[in-house]
């Protein structure tokens, strides 16, 4: 059983007094940005509704920020790099700054979670165990900061002595989706800052409560003011400023390819470096000789987890023809009772798609897989859910004899909709997986280590899972092939995202040889 409407509002205040709770304005509360170390209201004096998908009910105001709001935060951010405290401080205080907001992620995860979840919709058994894996960004680039060491060079060159030193880009932009706000902002955040950059964040839209209450960590952590920024708001009215200002060295964006697209155009007018994460279309393979029943485990994980709200969804399910039909029953059969219900119940295995437009995004991809002629095998509506009439609910849906062509195939819905696929061999395997714009992840499911190896080398994407699926790590990087992004987050290569590498050479000689050679 779920607790009720008020006991879980009841925890989207913070329970320590130390840190401020969020004003409520009729019954609703009303967020302000955060620029230079403290909440303001926007420029423009606008909100946004943010809708809870659970009740499908307005339960907070988000801040409609405009270019003038992106400009003072980008102000207080390129400030804040150049002079005061951030700068002065070495590697191994930012270290110690980072350590302590992982300490509290852990004292206060649990209002977090909670918080996110009133937001996006996620289940909170998840958030629970995000929440407290979170920590662990900050407490390995804690660690990191201080060890990103350069070399000597054996120069060729005599009279020299040449070195590389690692130093912070500088202002840094990071733009995040809706499907899980806290954990993507700080897999950016956390490198971010352990390399010395300054950052403004932009959430989307959707669900930006949950990062403006994480700011009140940064700041009882002991942050200085202006080093971490947020700036909510549409990506036309904030994004595109924070992305076009001359002042950003470097953007970080999660999202999609149509947008991640425009964002990169922006950013070559000034030669902004940038890295990207922007989704997939991923095959999940299941070869005859596979552990069916363990690989029906990997195949739920992959797409219905999160209600399919997930930018490694195994949404393309690759099943070999001589176990297809069985496998699919068994499939369908596994996920034929799962239980709808409150993100917060335990017994909840599906949680609500966490905005309205996703929700529409999803009946028209069904739409379109049924038009073009896949076999509609289980779900494809809406699911009714008692208690939360007006709850964003939609099927497990699974469709059958899908073409690899098809735009269901090929296109990401970002959502519990699963398109299946035959395949003969390994050959046939690689072809399909590989048939597409995208390269994010991929799973394989076999007993064969041989196979498992050469399928990982010959598949084209930055993740490969065998024998598990959705499985992630701080320390490992995370990135994708072709149409899925550039750039790496995670481990020491996403700290180097944010960093420059700078060549210094000292003369050891006495006397400058003819300056009008070149050495």
């Amino acid at each position: 059983m779920s607790p009720s409407v008020a006991d879980l509002d009841a925890k989207l205040d913070p329970a320590d007094a130390s840190l401020a709770r969020t004003p409520r304005v009729n019954g609703l509360a009303r967020y302000g940005l955060f620029i230079d170390g403290a909440f303001v209201d926007p420029i423009g004096g606008q909100w946004i509704a943010s809708e809870d998908p659970v009740a499908g009910k307005v339960w907070a105001e988000i801040p409609r920020g405009t270019a003038a709001d992106a400009e003072r935060a980008v102000a207080a951010a390129a400030a804040a790099f150049a002079r005061g405290p951030w700068p002065a401080m070495s590697a191994s205080q930012r270290g110690a700054l980072l350590r302590r907001l992982g300490d509290l992620i852990i004292e206060h995860g649990e209002w977090l979670a909670h918080v996110e979840m009133k937001d996006n919709g996620k289940l909170l058994a998840e958030l629970r165990m995000q929440m407290k894996y979170m920590a662990n960004y900050y407490y390995y680039y804690g660690g990191l900061a201080d060890k990103m060491e350069g070399t000597v060079i054996p120069s060729d060159k005599p009279g020299v002595f040449n070195y590389t030193k690692y130093e912070p880009a500088g202002v840094v932009v990071c733009i995040m989706p809706w499907n899980s706000p806290l954990p993507l902002m700080s897999l950016k955040l956390a490198p971010a800052l352990a390399a010395g950059t300054t950052v403004v964040l932009k959430p989307s839209e959707f669900t930006s409560a949950s990062l403006l209450e994480f700011m009140k960590l940064v700041t009882a952590a002991g942050f200085p003011p202006g080093v971490v920024n947020v700036v909510t708001g549409y990506g036309a009215e904030v994004g595109d400023a924070l992305v076009s200002d001359p002042r950003v060295d470097r953007i970080a964006f999660t999202g999609g390819p149509d947008a991640g697209r425009m964002i990169n155009e922006k950013a070559a007018r000034h030669m902004k470096r940038v890295t990207m994460e922007l989704g997939g279309k991923s095959p999940n393979i299941v070869f005859a000789d596979a552990d069916l029943d363990e690989a029906v485990k990997g195949a739920v994980a992959g797409i219905f987890a999160a209600s399919g709200q997930s930018c490694v969804a195994g949404s393309r399910l690759l099943v070999q023809d001589s176990i297809h039909d069985a496998f699919v029953a068994k499939l369908t059969a596994f996920i034929a009772n799962v239980r709808f219900g409150h993100p917060s119940d335990p017994a909840t295995q599906i949680a609500p798609i966490s905005t309205r437009p996703q929700l529409e995004k999803i009946e028209r991809y069904v739409g379109i897989a049924t038009a073009e002629g896949a076999r509609l095998v289980a779900g494809g509506k809406r699911a009714q859910v008692p208690g939360w009439p007006d709850g964003l609910f939609y099927e497990p849906t699974i469709f059958a004899d899908v073409d690899n062509r098809m735009r269901i195939a090929q296109e990401e819905v970002f959502g519990p909709v699963l398109a299946v696929i035959r395949f003969r061999d390994d050959d046939d395997a690689v072809r399909i997986a590989n048939d597409i714009d995208f390269g994010l992840a991929a799973g394989i499911w076999t007993q064969s280590m041989p196979r498992a190896f050469a399928m990982a080398d010959r598949i084209r994407a930055g993740t490969i899972w065998v024998n598990n699926y959705r499985m992630t790590s701080t320390t490992s990087p995370f990135g994708g092939f072709k149409l899925s992004g550039m750039g790496r987050e995670g481990g020491i290569a996403g700290m180097r995202e944010y960093m420059e590498i700078k060549s210094v050479w000292i003369s050891t000689g006495v006397e400058f040889p003819n300056p009008f050679v070149r050495r």
